[in-house]
């Protein structure tokens, strides 16, 4: 070869390496509406938001935040406000909490991420779909519920929804979501509704979500409860690697 191809051919190696998505891992906290949230990143590629349930945090997620991120994705696992590594706060609103990963996606120049999240993780990642359309690429729920009366286990919903003087989490969680079937068909994105066999999310709420949602379906896991499959096991990760493929993300 002669020395300007080879050149040439050296430039264009170089230039291609310093192109690579480079693997990162990391913890940081971001200002979004008024409110700091923490977050933990992981992994390179297509971009995976990972959102915890009530009271939790990103270390519920884990396992699946690393699991994702070995499988080529760039996982971000998030603090919800007030939660986790935030400070405490007198009053949430799964409005507030959706606006916050909106705008958690824009910092960061995401485009069109897929969410997951479990139980109120999924209903925020569903309640940011209906408030900001056509912002996620995909969007995965286990033990989420669109509406209250109606979507539990009468042998839980009644005791829960009877408790006095709630704390601020436990009293979200018994005036909200107030999302609709109207909502739900509204959605474009390509959905995976999950839950459990023992959820406390009643089954036919899980299938109404998924059938309402065009490119959705719903998913009852055979054997499992409300977070079994979900929280610091490998179960989960498989069940979203498989619909990643499924949707080609």
């Amino acid at each position: 070869m002669k020395p300007l191809r080879i050149l040439a051919a050296v430039v264009v190696f170089m230039a291609a390496a310093c192109h690579e998505t480079r693997y990162e891992s990391y913890t940081d906290t971001v200002e979004v509406n008024g409110v700091s949230l923490f977050y933990a990143a992981e992994g390179a590629g297509k971009p995976v938001i990972l959102l915890h349930g009530n009271g939790g945090s990103h270390n519920d997620l884990e396992t699946t935040h690393r699991e994702l991120a070995q499988a080529g994705y760039m996982v971000y696992a998030l603090d919800s406000r007030g939660q986790g590594a935030n400070k405490p706060l007198p009053e949430y609103h799964y409005k507030d909490m959706a606006a916050d990963v909106y705008e958690f996606i824009k910092l960061k120049g995401l485009e069109k991420p897929a969410v997951f999240g479990f139980s109120d993780g999924g209903n925020i990642a569903l309640q940011l779909e209906v408030m900001y359309p056509g912002t996620l690429g995909a969007i995965a729920t286990s033990g989420a519920n669109i509406f209250v009366g109606g979507s539990l286990v009468p042998e839980f919903e009644n005791g829960f929804l009877a408790q006095p003087n709630p704390a601020p989490l436990v009293k979200m969680m018994q005036e909200e979501p107030n999302m609709t079937v109207e909502d739900m068909q509204g959605i474009a994105a390509p959905a995976l509704i999950m839950s459990g066999e023992h959820d406390l999310i009643l089954p036919a709420h899980t299938q109404l979500i998924g059938d309402n949602i065009p490119a959705g379906r719903a998913v009852i896991i055979p054997g499992e409860d409300h977070g079994s499959y979900v929280c610091n096991t490998s179960k989960l990760a498989p069940l979203l690697l498989e619909f990643f493929k499924e949707i080609g993300y």
